[in-house]
């Protein structure tokens, strides 16, 4: 797949993409067959283009919709709309970001301080831990920049209650990593993983359910021995996250223009047109 940091490329891809958006994701989507050169047909695989600001959630719903009902796209809209909402979660509750550098940050040096954790650790990002399917996402995601939805879910879930790993080191590899790595949606999503978000509600890689969406793979069905079982409890944590009134500046006039200005450009908005 060509993840040209173009609006051209971007606009590309949604074209591409658009007959797969309605039936055809809802029931192929969940499915990981791997890289592959003309990239995966049964996703999209505009989050690196959304990330970037390239191109927009609501073009491309506007899109999509104008190709399919919105019963047809349901499962595709609703995935665009996790984006959203992952994005306005995080920006009125700045703590947890606030709170996973930190606790990142004490993770990072924990590693440093514990040799046989610095060993599970490195085990773990460089694809050594036994387990097949892990260690080929870890490979594919350090070689490719990418990963497929379902497979990160499966990863986390490894991660945090198989390995036994502090979630904010397996964030932090995601981050480190992605060509998508958007704040919001992976902290969130590790968060949403390990029981954080959703309180009480974790979720548990299975083997089974790991073998029978990834039989498409070039390598065949990837396995998962070992993975925790049922028994797993989520993880907790002391604080809750109140959501706070976001404080906004007024919109731009053209009168704003008339003055000297600056504009910014950060790894989550690098286009300027919108």
């Amino acid at each position: 797949m060509d993840f040209a940091p173009t609006r051209a490329a971007a606009r590309a891809r949604l074209a591409a993409f658009l007959p797969a958006a309605g039936r055809r994701y809802a029931e192929t989507r969940n499915a990981d067959d791997g890289p592959r050169a003309g990239g995966r047909s049964n996703v999209s695989q505009l989050s690196p283009w959304l990330h970037a600001g390239l191109i927009g959630e609501t073009e491309v719903l506007e899109a999509v919709l104008s190709a399919h009902s919105p019963r047809a796209a349901e499962k595709f809209i609703a995935e665009v709309f996790w984006r959203i909402y992952f994005k306005g979660y995080l920006e009125q509750r700045p703590a947890i970001w606030a709170d996973y550098c930190t606790g990142r940050d004490d993770a990072l040096a924990a590693l440093a301080a514990n040799a046989g954790l610095r060993k599970a650790y490195g085990e773990a990002v460089e694809g050594r831990t036994g387990i097949q399917a892990f260690d080929v996402w870890a490979k594919e995601l350090v070689e490719t920049g990418y990963l497929h939805n379902h497979a990160r879910m499966w990863f986390a879930s490894i991660w945090i209650f198989t390995l036994r790993l502090d979630w904010r080191l397996g964030a932090d590899f995601f981050l480190r990593h992605l060509m998508d790595a958007d704040a919001a949606s992976n902290t969130l999503s590790w968060r949403w993983v390990a029981g954080l978000h959703t309180r009480g509600k974790h979720y548990l890689a299975r083997a089974d359910n790991i073998a029978r969406y990834t039989t498409g793979r070039p390598e065949g069905a990837l396995a998962a021995p070992g993975l925790a079982g049922d028994e797993a409890e989520p993880l907790t944590e002391p604080q809750d996250y109140g959501r706070q009134k976001l404080d906004l500046p007024p919109p731009v006039s053209a009168a704003d223009f008339a003055q000297p200005f600056a504009l910014l450009l950060h790894d989550e908005a690098a286009h300027h047109a919108p």
